[in-house]
């Protein structure tokens, strides 16, 4: 019966994660879409940092009852400057390929409609997109999801094809179809760089990713 049960246990945790993530977006979809508002700009510039961090609840919970380590999940301790370099040129090379080449080709509007002029905008866009959405999204979905994946099937595209899906479908609250087929690509993606690319963690995925977010807006605001 324990071997069963500990079996079962990677089932258990990773169900709890998604569903738990999925609250955390929903919720925090409502939050912004009848709430967030109502703050000053200060307050709401911070909040929305903040508030993604509410799908890490769940993940962060299990990982401490389970005396789990950020290690255990994609995370390394050393060569981080390495790490970090990594992320910013697969950023680049992901800008220029799947924002540049769209935007100069006439495809502006599919990319994106959101543009700033102030630099104080775009230096935010940067923290926010790389600090909130990419934090908490890699955590989750390259992080604790596919681990535990793998501890259920032990075969890395299972875990890179489930763990995309996953993340198309997290995105159905605040997008559409498109959005969610768009983001599963970009999950395979991600899950691609850091099976393949030696010495991309997840620290170099949540740069790339929040980094990638941050200059759609730039190129859509400049091109």
């Amino acid at each position: 019966m324990k071997s069963i049960s500990k079996n079962k246990l990677p089932v258990i945790q990773l169900i709890i994660a998604v569903i738990s993530a999925f609250i955390a977006v929903f919720g925090l979809s409502m939050f912004n879409q009848y709430l967030l508002m109502s703050f000053s700009l200060p307050i709401r510039m911070v909040l929305m940092i903040v508030t993604q961090w509410l799908m890490l609840i769940g993940p962060g919970v299990l990982m401490f009852v389970n005396k789990e380590k950020l290690t255990d999940i994609g995370f390394r301790k050393d060569k981080i400057l390495v790490q970090i370099g990594i992320g910013i040129i697969l950023a680049i090379a992901m800008s220029l390929v799947l924002t540049v080449v769209p935007i100069l080709l006439g495809f502006k509007d599919m990319v994106g409609s959101i543009k700033y002029t102030e630099t104080w905008k775009f230096v935010y866009q940067f923290i926010y997109a790389i600090t909130g959405v990419a934090l908490a999204e890699e955590i989750v979905f390259r992080g604790y999801i596919f681990s535990k994946l793998l501890e259920i099937k032990n075969q890395r595209w299972f875990a890179i094809i489930v763990s995309s899906l996953l993340f198309g479908l997290f995105h159905i609250f605040n997008g559409n179809i498109v959005q969610v087929i768009m983001t599963s690509f970009l999950g395979v993606l991600f899950c691609l760089f850091r099976e393949k690319i030696k010495g991309c963690t997840l620290l170099s995925l949540i740069i790339a990713h929040g980094s990638y977010n941050a200059m759609i807006v730039l190129w859509v605001s400049v091109l």
